[in-house]
């Protein structure tokens, strides 16, 4: 599609008067509007969004679901992530829906013994200056759309049609509207069409399935009345769980190895209960009577992508699963969508658009590739029956929850 084609955004359905006020750039005078677009309205998208909206900076956020709604299960933020949403302000409405664990343990899959413990709760306040948190995905995201102007998300809108110049960025939707934006951002998750355009790679299918559910809280007093993050650690396979919803509910997660999958990548896709209670046969009573309580489990095969040269254009760059897609073997995945939306968001305010995209990407790609690697690591450090080296942890941690996307 020619760019000539592609009208301003008056005459595309969408007024510049929906925008949030500001759209400060720092060459603002050169774009025909003053909007970030930003494609997925997920945990990347929308913190990306409120990071920009604290800076001043314009964003129009497009999301192909028609509405919002309930999403995963449960999700786990370190201090790398929640010392900026703290200065979103979010903390006491992150206190209001989170969990505050103690510690994370783990523990061996059939005699329940602590293999290895790291102490979270005050301690992790008092060295990294910001607390790690469980929480429900879906309270993760209302709390975050609370910080968007609605007027400024567009839901149903599946872009179709990319066309970048000097000067911005055309889209084309699927149902043939059209808009322009001064740099289009691709948060748009593992299966991202804007890394699509970019990049002619594929999905990589890890060999392994998640079962997630969520149980309520007297279904494993032990846990909530002592809040903590649980792995079990077996052969072949892990599982983990922790309280969410303020500690209402608890959130497991059960992986083990399946050869063959359906193609399917979802957040929802029904499972069998029963069938993943036999999975575990033998394993520690605490875990099985856990999952025992589940009436709904849904099933996830894991994908992530290898690193590719580059994730970004003049114009257009990703965020979030769509630069980095990673296993959840190291609990980071929304830790470090986080970290690129303030990343990006402070590039954006100090320097002309060509140069902070390519000081974003500069900034987050040998961070997010480590991350990256270290997840695939897990994958096999979790099932190999070895225990967990308390040095190598202490460094890995210090490594994630000590850093700050806003420095440097």
């Amino acid at each position: 599609m020619a760019e000539s084609s592609l009208p301003a955004p008056s005459s595309a359905g969408l007024s510049p008067g929906r925008l949030v006020a500001g759209g400060r750039f720092a060459d603002v005078a050169a774009a025909r509007t003053r909007a970030v677009g930003i494609v997925g309205a997920g945990v990347a998208g929308l913190a990306l969004a409120a990071a920009l909206r604290r800076r001043g900076i314009g964003h129009r956020v497009y999301e192909q679901a028609p509405a919002f709604g309930e999403v995963g299960a449960g999700i786990q933020l370190a201090p790398n992530a929640t010392r900026l949403l703290d200065r979103l302000g979010l903390g006491p409405a992150l206190a209001a829906v989170a969990v505050r664990p103690a510690a994370i343990e783990m523990r061996a899959w059939d005699s329940g013994e602590v293999l290895g413990r790291t102490e979270l709760g005050e301690s992790c306040v008092a060295q990294y200056g910001a607390p790690y948190l469980t929480m429900h995905r879906a309270d993760l995201h209302r709390v975050l759309a609370a910080l968007v102007d609605p007027r400024s998300i567009v839901l149903g809108a599946r872009i179709d049609k990319i066309a970048e110049d000097a000067d911005g960025v055309g889209l084309a939707y699927a149902d043939g509207r059209q808009d322009r934006v001064a740099v289009l951002v691709g948060a748009d998750g593992v299966r991202s069409a804007v890394r699509a355009g970019l990049h002619p790679d594929q999905p990589r299918y890890s060999g392994h399935t998640i079962y997630r559910g969520l149980v309520p809280a007297d279904a494993a007093p032990w846990l909530a009345e002592a809040p903590r993050v649980v792995l079990w650690l077996g052969p072949g396979k892990h599982a983990v769980a922790y309280p969410v919803s303020g500690g209402r509910q608890i959130s497991f997660g059960a992986t083990f190895p399946t050869p063959t999958h359906d193609g399917g990548e979802s957040w929802s896709a029904p499972a069998d209960p029963a069938a993943v209670l036999a999975a575990y046969e033998g394993w520690h009573p605490d875990l099985r009577d856990l999952l025992a309580q589940a009436d709904r489990v849904s099933r996830w095969a894991l994908h992530d992508r290898d690193p590719i040269p580059t994730w970004s254009t003049a114009r257009i760059t990703l965020a979030g699963d769509a630069a980095h897609p990673m296993l959840p073997f190291v609990a980071q995945g929304a830790n470090q969508a986080i970290e690129d939306a303030f990343t990006l968001a402070r590039q954006l305010a100090h320097v002309r658009v060509s140069t902070a995209l390519a000081r974003y990407e500069h900034a987050r790609k040998t961070r997010t590739e480590r991350v990256q690697s270290i997840s695939r690591g897990n994958a096999t450090a979790l099932h190999d029956g070895s225990r967990p080296d308390p040095e190598q942890q202490r460094a890995q941690q210090q490594w994630l929850y000590g850093f700050d996307a806003e420095e440097g």
